[in-house]
Parts: structure tokens; sequence; C-alpha cells
């Protein structure tokens, strides 16, 4: 009986002790990385400062519309929030006084002020000229024209570059006409650099404006 005894009294020991090895775990979300509630889509770097992090790499980006504006902005500005170029574009997509003016944005201290504003002046002209451009979009998305591949994404880079007027007429010459900015950087350029993005998800809307 007494051995009995012992024998449970060890295993109940032996138990006890593997148990107190195993601490609970309490998962943690860390202050520095969080969600804002108020913002969709968006992420709260350590820094409060979002404009700290105008340099930051953005990994894995690919294809998908991140790597597009992404590339873009680089392209534009080495995206820099505050860059001015010295015809006188402003910020990380580089736009014109009387583009900001066509989608409703009038004070042009207060758009280089706000990278949030800038983001969204970006996704607000990319809807106003794929809608001004749908029809181009349809006819030619997927053919080759001038030697390049044509896709959604590089219309709306290249309308982005120098507008829709210059798009269409870069396609109504059969991409003949060489049509270039100020700098000596051609429609033709964007179309290829920056063809086979996602941007489906990129609204069509008639004279879009920045809400």
């Amino acid at each position: 009986m007494i051995k009995k005894g012992i024998f449970y009294t060890s295993i109940l020991l032996v138990v006890a002790f593997i148990s107190s090895g195993f601490k609970p775990y309490n998962a943690q979300i860390s202050d520095n990385l969080s969600v804002d509630s108020s913002e969709e889509l968006s992420y709260v770097f350590p820094s409060q400062n979002t404009i700290d992090y105008v340099s930051l790499k953005i990994p894995y980006t690919g294809k998908y519309f991140i790597g597009f504006k992404e590339a873009l902005a680089h392209k534009e500005s080495q995206g820099k929030y505050k860059k001015i170029n010295t015809l006188g574009y402003l910020g990380k997509y580089q736009f014109g006084k009387e583009t900001l003016k066509s989608i409703g944005i009038n004070d042009s201290v207060h758009f280089m002020n706000s990278p949030k504003l800038q983001e969204k002046a970006f996704v607000t002209l990319l809807s106003k000229n794929k809608y001004e451009l749908q029809d181009y979009i349809r006819n030619f998305e997927g053919k080759v024209v001038a030697g390049i591949k044509i896709t959604e994404s590089g219309i709306l880079a290249a309308a982005h570059l120098g507008g829709a007027g210059s798009v269409k007429r870069f396609f109504n010459s059969n991409g003949e006409r060489r049509i270039k900015d100020e700098y000596g950087t051609s429609i033709r350029s964007y179309i290829k650099d920056f063809g086979g993005f996602e941007t489906a998800g990129i609204l069509a809307v008639k004279n879009a404006k920045v809400k």
C-alpha cells in the first residue's frame, strides 16, 4: 500500500514539474504596428509622420496596384511628397495646378502638405482618365501598337504623363506620333514601362473629384 502511494505521488510530482515549464503566452500587438481604424488600407508606421518614409522600399509589390503606383511615383519624383520640379509640377505624382483644379483641388499648399490628399488625387485622376479613355482601353487592350503590347495600366500611366488627349492622339495615329513631355519623356515609354499592372479596381468615373 505504501509503495503504491509513493508511485502515484511520484507521477504527480513529475507532471507538476513538466507543467511548470509551460507558461501561458499572451499574444500582444506592438504599439508600433497597428491599424488606424479611421483609415482603410493604410498602416501606422513607428513614426507618426509618414513623410519620414517616402524612400521606404516596399517589397513584393509585384504587379499589384501598389506596385503600379509606387513605380510611377518613383519615376515622377522618387516617391517624394514634397517634390516640386523645375516646371512647377507638384508632389509625389507630379500634378500640374490645372490638373488639380480639374479634380477639385484648388489649394496647392494644402495639397503639398498632405500625403493623404496626394494619394487620393492620384486615384481620382486615374478614375477620370479611365472614363475618358474607356473606349481606347476596350479597343486596344491586348493588341500590339508601335511594337508595344497595350494594357490598361500602360494607358493610364501615359495619361498621367501627358493627359488623356495625348493618349488619344497616340492611338489615333496608330502609334506613329511621337508625343513627349517637356523633359523628353514619351507617351510610348510609359505605355511600355507601366504595362501589365493590376488596375481593374479603378472605377471609371466621369468628372471624378476628390472627396
